[in-house]
């Protein structure tokens, strides 16, 4: 007898999806002729506490009673239901939820959804997204109608940790080295089985046991390490501050928003000028509404809080040098999952004099992230970032109030890319993103010493004209 494995099991409602299936299952049930058309009184109201909370007792009790409900339905209409729903709630599954399904099947593991909602009605929706079996509460059946009663377990709290058990006693399953995903504190008896819980969009009494148990918490509509507060991102909650009234000591001229794609994934690319660069870009997404995964390198994540505050924000960590290809892996996940990736293809802010040559020099990186994704490559010209947090300065100019720099910001269409050579596409990215600045920045000129010295880092004093830091290549 071969050895036991692990499997991944994925609670429904509030985990691989992000509310509860419950309001399309009854509108499709109304559409096959199973229930009346008129809703319930309060029917509306019980999905949106389900929504904010996840599952109370009171709800579970009548979701156990729906059996009773059930009775005398005729079986092939409600599977016929079933089918309907999938094809609407397919399109609502998470798409990190996706990514993780895909990742365990690669390490070779069955996922399967264990969910308190019955079976006929969640099954064809666990096939539409490539599950390999459901464990879910099952109606007893007589001559073809439900009679009432629940076959086996009642899926929920202990019953779906022995019905997980019974699942994995018949397909060599071993329950102590598997994961489980899960939104409820009802799960906690299965997570607590598990070599592996993963506490999902955890309702508030999970999180404090998660908390307590050490368990990861992760929200599967967002990067992991991307934390929530009342449900919402923290990049979310900033862009809400993105006014001009919170940010006194700059200006923004930004042109172009229509160019950032209102849905699914794209990479942005700027040139660099400025440590304010991606404040000035997040501005100019803010104002579209859509987050944005930036790269950076690695001494920016491992800086005291800063480091901190960058991974909240969906940060993907760059070792420059390492020739490792996991940045571009995650960033690719990002694109995967429907976000926007940026990064600076100049690598790094040019130093002292070649700061202020007019031909941009980019490495490799967009190129070829835009080659495996086949995501747009959308450039972004700045100027005047750097009169806002010079090089030379360890932090921004915010007593600026009374005459504030202007930061102009120009999103151009999406770059023509012929994903035959990375040089050739680099070189098209940055000729893209100089076309998007003022003309001055296309003259060749001899910068004074002032200037000089406003482009080097703090306390330098050399010219660091440094071929590093013009040369293109791979990141």
């Amino acid at each position: 007898m071969s050895p036991a494995r692990a499997a991944a099991f994925f609670d429904l409602d509030r985990t691989l999806l992000k509310g509860a299936s419950g309001p399309v299952v009854t509108e499709c049930l109304r559409a096959v002729g199973v229930l009346p058309d008129r809703p319930i009184p309060g029917e509306g109201l019980v999905y949106r506490v389900f929504d904010t909370i996840g599952e109370t007792l009171p709800s579970m009790l009548m979701t156990r009673q729906a059996a009773r409900v059930a009775s005398g339905w005729d079986r092939a209409t409600v599977q016929e239901a079933g089918r309907l729903a999938a094809q609407r709630l397919v399109d609502q599954v998470l798409p990190y939820a996706r990514l993780l399904i895909d990742q365990h099947h690669d390490e070779g593991r069955p996922v399967v959804m264990a969910t308190t909602s019955p079976y006929d009605m969640v099954a064809p929706l666990a096939e539409a997204i490539g599950l390999d079996d459901v464990i879910a509460t099952r109606y007893g059946e007589v001559d073809g109608a439900y009679d009432g009663t629940v076959d086996g377990h009642f899926v929920w709290g202990p019953g779906k940790l022995a019905a997980v058990r019974d699942w994995a006693a018949d397909h060599a399953v071993d329950v102590g080295s598997s994961w489980a995903y899960s939104d409820s504190v009802y799960d906690v008896p299965l997570l607590s089985a598990v070599g592996h819980p993963v506490a999902v969009n955890p309702d508030p009494r999970l999180m404090v046991v998660a908390t307590l148990r050490r368990w990861p918490i992760q929200h599967l509509d967002v990067p992991g390490g991307v934390p929530k507060l009342a449900g919402i991102e923290p990049q979310r909650l900033l862009q809400r501050l993105a006014v001009p009234q919170t940010l006194p000591f700059v200006r923004f001229d930004v042109d172009g928003e229509r160019n950032i794609p209102a849905e699914g994934p794209g990479i942005i690319v700027g040139n660099h000028r400025s440590y304010f660069d991606p404040l000035a870009i997040g501005y100019a997404l803010a104002q579209v509404g859509r987050p944005v995964r930036f790269l950076g390198k690695k001494e920016v994540f491992d800086a005291p809080l800063v480091g901190q505050v960058v991974s909240a924000l969906g940060g993907i960590r760059v070792e420059r040098g390492s020739g490792s290809d996991e940045p571009l892996q995650a960033a690719a996940e990002a694109l995967e999952a429907g976000e926007l990736v940026a990064l600076m293809p100049q690598g790094t802010i040019p130093r002292g004099r070649a700061f202020y040559d007019p031909e941009l020099r980019g490495r490799w990186g967009a190129a070829k992230l835009a080659k495996l994704s086949r995501a747009p490559v959308i450039p972004i010209g700045l100027w005047g970032t750097e009169q806002v947090w010079p090089r030379s300065s360890r932090l921004p100019d915010v007593t600026a109030v009374g005459h504030p720099p202007t930061v102009r910001v120009r999103i151009g269409p999406p770059v023509d890319l012929k994903y035959r050579s990375p040089d050739a596409d680099t070189k098209r990215i940055m000729a893209a993103i100089v076309d998007l600045l003022p003309a001055v920045a296309r003259e060749a000129r001899e910068p004074t010493a002032e200037e000089i010295a406003a482009a080097l880092p703090p306390g330098a004093t050399d010219d660091g004209d440094h071929e590093r830091d013009r040369r293109p290549g791979s990141d």
